[in-house]
């Protein structure tokens, strides 16, 4: 892989579309050529890496009459391989098993590509040529083998991400309807929900839409005479791309990042305005895309409003950007069809950032965009996560008339099949309740079950919605599920304008869980920009389901920081809220005869990053490294007692002698000052009067 990779560093793209102009427009704005393999004008074919074991592809150097036992073994050969690819496969003809690119005469290409026909319709398969490029003994195809629609389709989910106004929403009623824009919205009227957004034009909410491919690569969706419904695209589709169109604006941040982690996103869509430049919330967006580790391509739009000078300064900002020690990505411009299946195949590695320079009203490059996301791999993490227990991330819940309780969500592990009895929670108490699944729906599809990786409406016996909210989790009895109020983690400071210490408090993201939480514990005195730190901390309201490992996002406004949990701290361990002791809260519980607690420095400053020092009490650390709960119930103040005196009617009253004494004096020094400044103004006054 690191040979392609290098390959399209040295290369130069040849090719171009149909709109010359853009075109030239385009390659001026880049510096250096991106690249892919050239195709055919007798050029030198690009050797390949070696073949390896694992995964989809599949060197072949020519099948032509083969025998029986030959045929067999080549067709166990590619079940494997689809079952590598999740239903897909791609078939490298022409090609020996060490990458060199012998190639076949016409007769012999079409021989094997007969063959091959014939051997994937007895995997009920379909097969369709990607490209063919030149080589010394003949050409060289390149052959996507893709199974038919069986009771499950292939899914890809891609998050929608973007600053305002760049043209997300556009760009999905584009891609979804088969429809170009007319320059004022027209398309992105058949994307939003709510009657807010049609009046700005702008999202607030997540939305999905669904954009269908069949066995040979065509799209389903305006494949007829009209635009053909969810279900209809379903039971068509052999591939399913999912887009999750999140919100751009800055106010609307809370619900993009909940998109981001909690549907679980296999890829991500980065959408920037030719016209409008690197905004802060483009980089905000691909900071958060990067911490969740979703690998990113970037799509241009309007570049047919933007003059050539913008568009020249936009691309050197995006390829500065991506380029910086933060991201480590190469930028790679894509010109033609050879361009887009180079990235396509590459684009797991999270090296690569392809570059789309498209126009929602001219169509430029659309087509482009479209084969790559035909050709967009499934993530192979899923197929590992059909093996384990079923969790399930319930991201919304709602009331169906004569169904019932309905909960929706992403299955991130194992298969839930109907009449399956699951663990339903956290509650506001952080128990768990059995619930029977009594029905699933995929894309509004009926289904008897849904593995990992797919989205699915799960409706539930005998479940109340009251009962329910929004991250929450359904897992199976075996896992034993805990709540978690209190949790450890390794943190990154990513930008915060002064100091982060004990009490602070932030928006924790991980997984659908979302909810305010307070900083209990640090192993150093504070933290600034920059800085990494073992934390530990407490959800405000009420528990939430977290796993050790997970990744986590903590934001005050903007993102602050990106981590991942470490422990789950036990009940009995956990430290409970630290009162906040500011200098005149001291003072004043000193002046009470209270006895104040006092930071151990000493302690906090010889803490090394393995273990948890207190922020604000000298806690101790227990054995298994967390804060020991005990000491911190012995070091709780204990105030003095208050002063009480008889009164003749048996009553009791509290003695506020001092306290009076003190707001009188207080109040008569005001009183001095008042006057005092008064005297001032008036002899300013008169003064001014007189020079005038």
């Amino acid at each position: 892989m690191d040979s392609v990779q290098v390959s399209m560093e040295n290369l130069k793209v040849e090719g171009g579309t149909n709109n010359k102009e853009e075109e030239k427009r385009v390659s001026d704005s880049s510096e250096e050529e991106e690249v892919g393999i050239q195709n055919a004008d007798g050029s030198v074919a690009v050797a390949l890496p070696q073949e390896i074991e694992e995964g989809n592809i599949e060197y072949k150097l020519k099948l032509v009459n083969p025998t029986q036992d030959r045929i067999e073994h080549l067709i166990s050969q590619m079940k494997w391989r689809l079952t590598e690819g999740m239903g897909e496969a791609i078939y490298e003809i022409g090609v020996e098993d060490d990458g060199n690119p012998t190639g076949l005469s016409e007769v012999e290409m079409a021989a094997s590509i007969k063959n091959l026909e014939m051997m994937a319709k007895q995997l009920s398969a379909d097969i369709s040529v990607l490209r063919t490029r030149d080589a010394p003994c003949g050409k060289v195809a390149e052959v996507l083998v893709r199974r038919y629609l069986t009771e499950q389709f292939v899914e890809v989910r891609v998050a929608v991400v973007g600053n305002v106004d760049s043209g997300k929403s556009t760009m999905l009623g584009v891609l979804t309807r088969g429809q170009l824009d007319n320059g004022r919205g027209l398309a992105r009227t058949n994307i939003f929900i709510h009657k807010h957004e049609i009046e700005t034009g702008r999202t607030s909410s997540i939305s999905q839409e669904i954009l269908g491919f069949d066995s040979k690569g065509q799209i389903v969706n305006y494949a007829g005479v009209r635009n053909l419904s969810t279900n209809e695209i379903c039971e068509s589709s052999a591939k399913i791309v999912n887009f999750i169109d999140l919100a751009g604006h800055e106010k609307y941040l809370k619900t993009t990042v909940f998109g981001l982690t909690g549907h679980s996103p296999d890829f991500a869509m980065l959408m920037i305005g030719a016209n409008m430049g690197v905004s802060g919330m483009t980089k905000e967006h691909l900071g958060i895309v990067l911490a969740l580790r979703v690998p990113v391509f970037l799509v241009v739009t309007k570049i047919d409003m933007c003059p050539e000078n913008i568009l020249k300064e936009t691309m050197q900002q995006i390829k500065k950007v991506l380029k910086s020690p933060g991201c480590k990505k190469i930028p790679i411009l894509i010109r033609n069809d050879d361009d887009v299946i180079v990235a396509a195949r590459n684009f797991v590695s999270e090296r690569i950032a392809p570059i789309f320079t498209v126009s929602n009203v001219t169509g430029h490059n659309i087509d482009l965009l479209r084969k790559f996301l035909n050709l967009l791999p499934v993530r192979t993490e899923w197929e590992e996560a059909q093996k384990k227990p079923p969790e399930f991330h319930i991201d919304s819940t709602f009331s169906v008339p004569g169904v019932g309780t309905v909960v929706s969500g992403t299955l991130v592990a194992g298969n839930i099949a109907v009449n399956q009895t699951l663990m339903l929670g956290p509650d506001e108490f952080g128990n768990f309740n059995p619930a029977v699944v009594k029905s699933i729906q995929t894309k509004r599809l009926p289904v008897k079950t849904v593995k990992a990786g797919q989205t699915a409406a799960i409706a539930l016996k005998k479940i109340k919605r009251s009962s329910l909210r929004k991250g929450m989790v359904m897992v199976d009895p075996v896992l034993k599920p805990v709540s978690c109020r209190e949790f450890e983690a390794e943190v990154l400071v990513l930008y915060h304008s002064t100091t982060i210490s004990a009490n602070y408090q932030a928006v924790v993201h991980s997984g659908v869980a979302q909810q305010t939480a307070k900083l209990v514990g640090l192993n150093k005195d504070y933290m600034r920009t920059g800085d990494k730190a073992k934390v530990q901390f407490r959800f405000m309201y009420w528990p939430e389901y977290m796993k050790e490992g997970a990744r986590l996002i903590f934001r005050e406004g903007r993102t602050k920081g990106i981590g991942r949990v470490t422990r789950i701290i036990p009940h009995d361990e956990e430290i409970g809220d630290i009162p906040m002791l500011g200098k005149r809260a001291r003072k004043k519980l000193e002046r009470e005869g209270a006895i104040v607690p006092l930071e151990d420095r000493e302690s906090l400053n010889s803490s090394t990053d393995d273990e948890i020092a207190p922020p604000v009490t000298p806690f101790s650390l227990s054995s298994s490294g967390g804060i020991d709960k005990r000491d911190h119930e012995k070091k709780k103040p204990t105030h003095a007692p208050v002063h009480v005196k008889e009164v003749k009617d048996g009553h009791k009253e509290k003695d506020h002698k001092d306290h009076k004494d003190g707001k009188e004096s207080k109040k008569e020094k005001d009183k001095k000052d008042h006057a005092a400044q008064h005297k001032k103004d008036l002899a300013r006054k008169q003064a001014h009067k007189k020079a005038t």
